[in-house]
C-alpha cells in the first residue's frame, strides 16, 4: 500500500492534485479542504489510500493520517464506496463525522450529497462503534473566523485561476460565508466558489 506521497505540487485541479515523486507525477484525488492547503510548486505531504478496482487504480490523498483512517473506516459501511466517503469528508471534518455518529445526527449526514434520510439512519447504525469518539484536535477545514477571504483567494490562485476570477468568486460566496454566523469553513466555500467559476466559463 502507498501510505503517503511527498514532493512538489506539479498540478492542481478542482478535485485532484499531481505530486511529483522521484520524477514521476502521481495523481491524487483530494477533497476541497485538502486542496486548499496546496500550492503549485510547493512541497506537500499527503497521507494516501489506494483503491484498487478491476479497471483502475485510484489514489486518494488526505491532509493527515486521521483523515485517511476515517476515509477507510467509512467504506466498511455497506453502500459506501470511495467517492461517497470522500464526499463525506468534503462536507465534514473527521471529528465532525465522529460527533455526528456519536450523537445520532441524521441532518449532518443528509447534508452530504448522495445520502438520504434512510441512508443516514443506516450509516449511523453501522458506523456507531467504528469511528471512535471525537478527539477535538484542530484540522484543516476547521472553522476560521478570521481571514477566510484571504485563504479562499489563495486557494483559487493556487488552482490556477486569475486574480480577477478569484476576486469575483470570493465576492460571489460572501453571502454564504456571512450566513455561517461568522465562522465560515474554507472547504465548503472553496467548493461553492469553484461551482460559480465553472458556471461562468
Amino acid at each position: 500500500m502507498i501510505a503517503f506521497v511527498s514532493g512538489p505540487v506539479a498540478a492542481l485541479a478542482p478535485d485532484s492534485a499531481v505530486v511529483e515523486v522521484g520524477g514521476i507525477g502521481i495523481a491524487v484525488q483530494c477533497t476541497p479542504n485538502t486542496l486548499s492547503g496546496l500550492r503549485m510548486g510547493q512541497p506537500a505531504r499527503l497521507a494516501t489510500s489506494l483503491v484498487v478496482r478491476e479497471d483502475s487504480l485510484t489514489l486518494y490523498g488526505f491532509v493527515d493520517d486521521d483523515e485517511r483512517q476515517v476515509f477507510e473506516l467509512l467504506q466498511t459501511a455497506s453502500g459506501v464506496g470511495p467517492r461517497l466517503a470522500q464526499a463525506m469528508l468534503a462536507v465534514h471534518s473527521p471529528d465532525a463525522l465522529r460527533r455526528a455518529v456519536a450523537t445520532g445526527d441524521e441532518k449532518a449526514l443528509i447534508a452530504v450529497p448522495g445520502i438520504g434520510k434512510k441512508g443516514a439512519q443506516k450509516l449511523l447504525l453501522e458506523l456507531k462503534d467504528r469511528l471512535g469518539a471525537p478527539v477535538g484536535a484542530p484540522v484543516v477545514g476547521a472553522p476560521v473566523s478570521q481571514g477566510w477571504r484571504d485563504q479562499l483567494h489563495a486557494a483559487l490562485i493556487g488552482l490556477g485561476y486569475a486574480t480577477r476570477e478569484a476576486d469575483e468568486a470570493v465576492t460571489a460566496v460572501a453571502p454564504q460565508a456571512e450566513a455561517a454566523g461568522g465562522t465560515p469553513q474554507v472547504g465548503p466555500l472553496l467548493k461553492a466558489a469553484l461551482q460559480t467559476l465553472n458556471r461562468a466559463r
